[in-house]
């Protein structure tokens, strides 16, 4: 086995750990060292990078990226990765149990409770490390588009269904752009409705602006407007390496007659696919719910999301259905707060949801 130095990373490990994520497949934006710097500009939990180094070359051979999430009550945990749908180990075999044995050390050091580990791909041997207990949530799925070398090649493979949604909104006279921080002020106001009335608390303001800071020229934004320049849909996609994600999308119910999420969707894909990207990340979803037929009807296909969540000194895990039931009725409480009271509110109460 190849000796290996495995610290926490720093700033200036910042290009190395870059470049290690960005040539590997595994990886998509979110491990890149910018998700760690807007967590902690945007929301203040600390980031606990573990990088494997070969001792010999000095090469990074392995990442696991940890978020120190603290409660205000003080109960903290270890998160792979918080707000987005997947982090955890990189690496061959052997880099990743001791990149976790290391994640384990340093739980221990800071009295954690537990571990989250959310993958794209499975890892059972997250489950088998000593003196851990834990379970794996496998119902959700990332549903991934492979994309052609053109837009107009993209655009041929779709059904005439599909085409006429997308053409509705233009005939409609909607107009997209694609842009940066210039835009964030339109998102805000599309997304935090959109938030409210799905019944969860908004983001804040302060954590996308940190994004598209740390993110810069590897993050966009997109906006959907009508012809009086009100802003009606919305989205910011990241990439990296091959693939574009989109963690957040957001359009006014009262336009859905005119289709504008539609017209978003085929903005974000077309400037993907010409800008030489293979991959579309839609986001996790379950199979079967309304935002699943959404993304497949793009020709999506799923891809099993699987977060271990790991209980250290004892602690249980559990995984039931009481917690989802838990937010249905939470959900349906938020919706009915005034929109004054649930915007001002809700930032706070963001930064300790973890999803």
């Amino acid at each position: 086995m190849t000796p290996l130095n495995i610290r926490l990373a720093t700033d200036n490990d910042q290009p190395g750990w870059d470049n290690y994520v960005s040539s590997n497949p595994a990886a998509g934006p979110y491990y890149l060292y910018a998700w760690k710097t807007a967590v902690e500009k945007g929301y203040g939990h600390k980031g606990l990078y573990l990088m494997a180094e070969d001792t010999d070359s000095g090469f990074v051979v392995g990442v696991l990226p940890l978020i120190c999430f603290c409660l205000p009550w003080g109960r903290k945990s270890l998160v792979s990765l918080p707000y987005c749908d997947y982090g955890g180990l990189i690496g061959e075999l052997s880099v990743q149990q001791a990149l976790i044995r290391e994640g384990q050390r340093l739980a221990g050091e800071l009295g954690v409770y537990r571990m989250e580990i959310r993958c794209s791909q499975e890892h059972s041997n997250l489950l088998a490390q000593e003196g851990v207990s834990g379970q794996v949530i496998s119902h959700k799925v990332s549903m991934i588009l492979s994309l052609p070398a053109s837009s107009d090649a993209l655009w041929s493979g779709f059904k005439a269904k599909l085409k006429s949604q997308i053409r509705r909104p233009e005939k409609e006279g909607l107009r997209g752009y694609m842009g940066g921080p210039e835009l964030l002020e339109d998102f805000y106001r599309v997304f935090t409705i959109n938030m409210h009335e799905l019944g969860s608390p908004v983001h804040a303001f302060k954590w996308f602006k940190a994004v598209l800071s740390a993110y810069n020229d590897k993050a966009k934004v997109g906006m959907i407007y009508l012809k009086n320049e009100e802003p009606v849909a919305t989205g910011i996609v990241l990439f990296n390496g091959q693939r574009v994600c989109i963690p957040w999308a957001s359009s006014l119910r009262k336009y859905n007659r005119s289709a504008p999420n539609m017209l978003l969707y085929w903005q974000f894909l077309s400037w993907a696919a010409e800008n030489g990207y293979s991959e579309f990340d839609f986001g996790r979803s379950t199979p079967g719910e309304g935002t699943y037929r959404f993304k497949k009807q793009w020709g999506a296909r799923p891809e099993q999301l699987y977060w271990y969540k790991l209980g250290l000194d004892g602690e249980k895990i559990d995984c039931s259905d009481s917690v989802s039931k838990g937010r249905g009725t939470a959900a349906r409480v938020w919706q009915y707060l005034p929109s004054c009271i649930a915007d001002l509110v809700g930032p706070r109460v963001r930064k300790y949801i973890s999803l």
